[in-house]
């Protein structure tokens, strides 16, 4: 049984998918489950950075590259700790128009 401030949190969680529109439990769960992807590619990505510069090395793997996609949006927004701040609108757009075609090609 899940209890108090875990409770409270996944009660917010199901909240903010409810006043966005889903309702459905399948697609919360798959919702969460890719931004807990990108995050995840972030983590690792950030990993790799800090083991190049720790070692004065170019990164090994690179899962976001330099530069833009064909669109023109930068790769940079595309990692969980860029988008994470982003206002909702943008934030949409960029998963949706940029980040999921992205991911296609991985």
């Amino acid at each position: 049984m899940v209890t108090g401030t875990l409770r409270g949190q996944i009660d917010r969680i199901w909240d903010a998918f409810w006043s966005g529109g889903i309702s459905n439990p399948l697609e919360v769960i798959e919702q969460i489950t890719y931004l807990l992807f990108i995050k995840r590619l972030d983590e690792l990505h950030t990993l790799e950075e800090v083991k190049a510069n720790r070692f004065h090395q170019p990164m090994e793997r690179t899962i976001f590259p330099e530069g833009a996609d064909p669109r023109g949006r930068a790769y940079e927004d595309f990692r969980w700790s860029r988008f994470k701040h982003m206002a909702p609108a943008e934030m949409y757009t960029v998963v949706a128009e940029h980040l999921f075609p992205f991911l296609r090609t991985l």
